[in-house]
């Protein structure tokens, strides 16, 4: 019977404590950003961001107000809660447009959608978000190590998306669906001319049309690669399927 109280006697006081939240309420704007600030350098980045949130709360009017409301979105973009951070940089961008962070605000952005960017056999929604925020970041603060570093990241988010209509273009060519695999194939050739994907997808092109009977339309796309990419396995491999 003794040891049964002693454990509900410990449950009861681990609850008490579990229950039992700090009181911040006369804490400092300061401090409380140096309470994140700190959380944040010790990777315990849920905690940071609720520092942080505090302080946009009981001292919106104070110079720390602003910059937890940065902090508390790079917080939740280490944490992997990108809604959250898209949400906090969304009001940063908003509400402060001149201020001297907004190039990362808006950079930070960008990257919470590339850096979700899921298999090029899945749903590209986010390459696509990602694409659309890279290049905003480039058009507004191009000569910026953001906007530089945006442009790099585009490219990549172009040859991830031409990678997801190569992928969706193979299916429908191994299920002989030849028409639905020329169009994805000549979105690439359309679209997507400085990816890696362009030497395959006109490759793809002239083994379709071959297929089809078009020897036309096979030999100017044959031409395009043969002037193009000389040199390429697909350039080899095409000429064989031609003659």
């Amino acid at each position: 019977m003794k040891k049964i109280f002693v454990a509900m006697m410990a449950v009861m006081m681990i609850s008490a404590c579990a229950s039992k939240k700090e009181d911040t309420s006369l804490l400092s704007a300061e401090t409380l950003y140096t309470k994140g600030y700190r959380r944040l350098n010790k990777a315990d980045y849920e905690k940071a961001a609720e520092y942080f949130e505090k302080v946009e709360i009981e001292h919106p009017y104070s110079k720390w107000a602003v910059k937890s409301k940065l902090m508390s979105a790079y917080a939740h973009y280490k944490n992997n809660k990108y809604d959250d951070a898209l949400m906090a940089l969304d009001r940063f961008i908003k509400y402060h447009p001149s201020n001297k962070d907004i190039a990362y605000a808006y950079y930070l952005r960008a990257i919470c959608y590339y850096d979700q960017i899921s298999d090029a056999s899945k749903d590209q929604s986010n390459t696509r978000q990602a694409y659309d925020a890279l290049n905003e970041v480039v058009l507004l603060f191009g000569d910026t190590e953001y906007g530089k570093d945006a442009q790099n990241k585009i490219k990549l988010t172009l040859d991830h998306e031409a990678g997801h209509e190569m992928t969706v273009g193979r299916y429908y060519l191994n299920g002989k669906n030849y028409l639905s695999a020329l169009n994805r194939f000549d979105t690439v050739v359309q679209n997507y001319q400085t990816t890696a994907h362009i030497e395959e997808a006109l490759y793809r092109e002239v083994e379709i049309y071959t297929i089809l009977g078009l020897e036309n339309e096979a030999s100017r796309a044959l031409k395009v690669l043969e002037h193009n990419y000389p040199s390429s396995k697909w350039t080899k491999k095409a000429l064989k399927v031609v003659k």
